[in-house]
């Protein structure tokens, strides 16, 4: 195999090896359109071709604070000449420790891990160890990463009856069908019943305080803390996304509901592989081999857990986010592309509902309140795969799903992405 000099590489030939070399062509994130990234700055990223893009993917949230910020840069710099990785404990990652404890209300101790994946994953077993059950209560449509509990329901193609859990992948087992049971995002009384019903054999009830791109009707989370802790049966936030995005203590700060434990990543390390366990001692002691003895111990052990780089990385982030007005001028920013958006779809005679906060928020083509993942599925996904590509087409790069927005994102941003709203929805009202 010929390697190609730095700078000299042939475009279509480095398409065609991720194609070759990459199970499915992809590395599983994007779907129906993906350009290859070159580099990120700020508020912007490149493809290989040198077009330029207002990017509010942002790595799917990692860079709240934009791309390549020149502190996290530095700070990262000073620790790679002191090394990459221990697997033991190190400065950098006991001080973002506190720093968490410090900015999380229920977090009283945290356990770091790599991924959102493992970080839910670890919530629902430290439920299951501290009250010795094993069902978990989650909400249809509510994304907690991809291990095997987290992809129950999670984008059922045929819902079932509530509370029956249904598979989103091959290769689980059918048994874990039945450990999982479904609630209605939204529905405070299907949830309550549910809750009554099977008190005896829930372990805790894992909830997207605002999940996906759907905000909590007023009551809900207030409501599901009330009946969780009335019949001691712990609630864990995962605030993967939320997490020092909606305010510096994450959604749980943003909506003035504290639950039991809560996972938080993305935005927490700078970009880098690091997510977290927080919560209360008492459950947080399962992980403590010395404390919890026998089979209530919870082992955990990772290669990269609290590495430094991601932890030196992540105290940069949360430093910047400490830095007065940034969520002011991040939810402002959103609020005035999601105003745009509204004004623009009711002009054209397109129905549409955008949903969400400034800081986080979606589209969805359908004249349906958007309240639940069943009011999704009446939403017109081919639309907003054209949407999306077209929205690309003229300069701006966003997922899927979801517009995430970041301190770096300034006044000509807006602008320009208005202007390319305004091209975009102009293309596809004949579609």
């Amino acid at each position: 195999m010929t390697n190609n000099p730095q700078g000299k590489l042939n475009k279509s030939d480095l398409k065609r090896k991720y194609t070759e070399f990459l199970a499915g062509g992809s590395l599983g994130n994007l779907k129906d359109y993906e350009p290859i990234i070159s580099r990120g700055l700020g508020s912007k990223v490149w493809d290989l071709k040198g077009n330029k893009y207002i990017d509010y993917l942002l790595g799917s949230g990692p860079m709240l604070i934009g791309h390549s910020n020149s502190n996290v840069i530095s700070a990262i710099k000073k620790q790679l000449d002191l090394g990459f990785t221990f697997f033991a404990g190190n400065e950098q990652v006991i001080l973002l420790a506190e720093e968490i404890v410090n900015a999380v209300k229920c977090a009283e101790s945290v356990r770091f891990c790599s991924t959102g994946t493992e970080a839910t994953l670890y919530a629902m077993r430290i439920a299951r160890a501290f009250k010795n059950k094993d069902k978990i209560l989650k909400f249809e449509g509510g994304f907690h990463g991809m291990n095997d509990y987290a992809l129950m329901s999670m984008n059922p193609l045929d819902p079932k009856p509530f509370p029956l859990a249904s598979s989103d992948s091959a290769g689980i087992p059918k048994s874990i069908e039945s450990e999982i049971l479904i609630a209605p995002f939204n529905n405070l009384s299907v949830t309550s019943d549910i809750v009554e019903k099977h008190k005896d054999e829930l372990a805790g009830v894992i909830v997207e305080p605002f999940q996906r791109s759907i905000p909590p009707l007023p009551g809900f989370l207030e409501g599901l803390r009330k009946i969780t802790k009335s019949y001691d049966i712990p609630l864990i936030f995962d605030e993967t996304v939320t997490g020092f995005r909606f305010a510096y203590g994450g959604a749980q700060e943003y909506y003035d509901v504290t639950p039991d434990l809560c996972t938080v990543g993305k935005a927490v390390s700078g970009g880098f592989p690091l997510t977290a366990v927080c919560g209360r001692l008492d459950m947080m002691s399962h992980f403590d081999y010395i404390e919890s003895p026998g089979n209530r111990f919870v082992p955990q052990i990772g290669t990269l857990n609290g590495n430094p780089i991601a932890a030196v990385a992540g105290l940069a982030t949360l430093n910047e986010l400490k830095k007065p007005g940034v969520y002011n001028r991040i939810f402002e920013t959103g609020n005035k592309i999601m105003k745009s958006l509204v004004e623009l779809f009711e002009a054209a005679k397109i129905p549409a509902k955008v949903t969400g906060v400034g800081a986080l928020f979606d589209i969805y083509f359908t004249d349906e309140e958007i309240i639940d993942y069943r009011s999704t599925l009446t939403a017109n996904k081919s639309k907003m795969v054209d949407f999306n590509k077209k929205l690309l087409q003229n300069g701006v790069l966003k997922g899927n799903s979801k517009f995430y927005i970041s301190s770096a994102h300034e006044n000509d941003d807006i602008r320009d992405t208005i202007k390319a709203l305004e091209e975009t929805i102009e293309s596809i009202k004949s579609n």
